[in-house]
């Protein structure tokens, strides 16, 4: 009998040893597969990351491989090429027509006075005091107008477009002048969201109210 004892003593010892390997060899499989598992969605990540070239900016990488081809994050509102149109938008009491120069966007500014002042002549640096009326190109929107608003705004010509800076030194208190401004000599490439878009030309007419020497 005790020989019989000691034998199932030992037996259970080896079951219980036996499960408790079994269980280790669980855990440890169960390691592995979750090691296994973070390891892939690493990979995955490295493989995605070295996909994009490491930039969040994918349309670098299509115009490196073929520069015919336009990407999807190319932004498709610009304007560049684009033809003028007439003035489509209604014209805010008060303010003068604007005669657009209709086709082939200007590649040079375009200064053409439809009102000779009899006031002041306006100097490079002056501030000056203006009405004004807006219109993009390839539109004809209203983008902006100071008639719309009801009065007049003060600015100085350093401070504002190129097209503005160049384009009204000249004029007197009094007149009208129209301006046809190249997207170079506007807000060029970026644009200003949401109405004029990237290298949009712009039609403005501007009239002098007061200038100061600056």
């Amino acid at each position: 009998m005790a020989g019989t004892k000691r034998d199932r003593q030992k037996a259970a010892r080896e079951a219980r040893r036996a499960r408790e390997l079994a269980l280790a060899k669980a855990r440890a499989r169960r390691r592995r597969a979750i090691q296994l598992g973070v390891g892939l969605v690493l990979a995955l990540g490295a493989v995605f990351l070295l996909s994009r070239g490491g930039d969040d900016d994918d349309s670098t990488d299509v115009a490196a491989t073929d520069p015919s081809v336009t990407s999807p994050l190319d932004n498709p509102a610009s304007a560049a090429g684009k033809p003028c149109v007439p003035v489509a938008d209604p014209l805010p009491t008060g303010a003068p027509e604007v005669p657009v120069k209709v086709g082939s966007p200007p590649a040079q500014l375009i200064k053409e006075d439809l009102k000779v002042g009899t006031g002041a002549t306006v100097g490079p640096r002056d501030t000056v005091t203006a009405h004004y009326i807006g219109v993009a190109c390839s539109t004809g929107k209203i983008f902006d107008s100071s008639y719309s608003r009801g009065q007049p705004i003060p600015f100085g010509l350093s401070g504002v477009i190129k097209g503005w800076t160049d384009g009204i030194p000249g004029m007197q208190v009094g007149g009208q002048r129209l301006l046809g401004i190249p997207a170079d000599q506007a807000y060029d490439a970026q644009g200003s969201p949401p109405d004029i878009a990237p290298n949009e030309a712009l039609w403005f007419v501007v009239e002098i109210v007061d200038t100061k020497a600056g």
